[in-house]
């Protein structure tokens, strides 16, 4: 059962990023699986659940997305049921439930550890959307068989394991899994990839994106790994700009669709577009100054992110940078709401970047390095 807070707009966009730097675990090991589907002996490669974590910690964590597994027992079925989350720095959260065994019938250690283990594996690679298997490691579940014990030799454990015929079907500590979706090849790849592409584009609302990313993400899992590429960055660029249009309404901007058509000649702006500079003299300047909140020096150019609209990748421009001691820069990131946290110091933070912009140009002559 899938669970989450509230809102998800933040930990959707933060998973949608990693999700791109995210790899499939290499398969390192090897089970065999005798019995008599088809008269043969089946095995499969898979990826033990430490090399995965060691990927997904990393990654993840690049995106102040932290995972978390716990076990407890349901009262009503007994059985132990083990949930993954994933929990983001702003405090939003999405997790899973996964049944492993009956806590009501007594098992070997060792049969609840390994139940344990493939369990934490298969819940953690399918909330994350990466695959860790050859998908061949329960073939009676693909066609109706007589039932029959049958013999598991895990290369995990180097130890083999029968299984009562009761077991083999209806046990928990072997959860039944559903097929993964064969890849597309490339011709019907690039066509599911463009309905795709149109139902992102018509998305209207953050929790439509949300509430979307539920089943596209499914259908993105099957496509070539170009087009899933592209769909992960229409979805992480559409959910940005639903963030945005969302926070100036909250503000009291009336939202675009609101608004009656009107076409801009953006020749006459200022400036056309955001630009995004880079100038080291300047960045270079705020680094000497004291920190706002406690006076210390040296200080971090802090950027401050809600000054521009967001981009993939991209910081704002250094214009908007003041500075902060490594402590309290380091409280600003781990707050997740930035304009409430400067709004608490009441800091007008805005204003004072604009200030060392104007000083640092007219005392130094900075000179821009770069526009993006």
């Amino acid at each position: 059962m899938l669970r989450s807070s509230e809102n998800m707009a933040e930990l959707a966009a933060a998973l949608a990023k990693a999700q791109t730097e995210l790899v499939n675990p290499e398969k390192s090991l090897t089970a065999t699986i005798a019995g008599e589907w088809r008269g043969e002996v089946r095995s499969f490669r898979y990826a033990p659940l430490s090399s995965g974590l060691d990927i997904v910690r990393t990654t993840l964590g690049q995106h102040a997305i932290a995972v978390l597994q716990s076990t407890a027992i349901d009262p009503t079925t007994r059985l132990v049921v083990l949930t993954t989350m994933l929990a983001h720095s702003s405090g939003q959260w999405v997790s899973s439930e996964w049944p492993v065994c009956r806590s009501d019938q007594p098992l070997p250690q060792h049969r609840m550890g390994a139940a344990l283990t493939y369990a934490r594996r298969y819940s953690l690679f399918s909330l994350v959307g990466i695959a860790g298997e050859d998908d061949l490691d329960a073939p009676d579940l693909l066609e109706t068989q007589p039932e029959r014990a049958s013999t598991v030799i895990d290369s995990n454990t180097a130890s083999g394991m029968t299984v009562s015929p009761q077991q083999s079907v209806s046990d928990p500590s072997h959860p039944k899994q559903s097929p993964k979706p064969a890849t597309l090849g490339s011709t019907d790849s690039a066509a599911a990839r463009e309905e795709l592409l149109q139902e992102v584009a018509s998305l209207a609302s953050v929790p439509k994106a949300v509430e979307w990313a539920k089943h596209g993400i499914k259908q993105k899992n099957a496509l070539g790994a170009e087009d899933a590429a592209i769909i992960e960055k229409a979805f992480a660029s559409k959910l940005q700009a639903l963030e945005v249009a969302d926070n100036e309404v909250s503000n009291g901007t009336p939202a675009a669709s609101d608004l009656a058509p009107v076409k801009i000649d953006k020749s006459v702006l200022t400036i056309a577009t955001p630009k995004r500079i880079r100038d080291k003299t300047h960045l270079r300047f705020v680094a000497l100054q004291p920190c706002l909140v406690c006076g210390r020096q040296p200080s971090d150019p802090h950027h401050l992110r809600f000054a521009q609209p967001r981009a993939l990748g991209l910081k704002v421009s250094d214009e908007f940078t003041v500075p902060l001691c490594r402590g309290h820069h380091r409280q600003l990131h781990q707050a997740g709401n930035e304009t409430t946290w400067w709004e608490g110091l009441n800091i007008d933070s805005l204003e004072i970047a604009k200030g060392l912009w104007e000083q640092s140009h007219s005392r130094f002559g900075s000179k821009v390095t770069q526009e993006i």
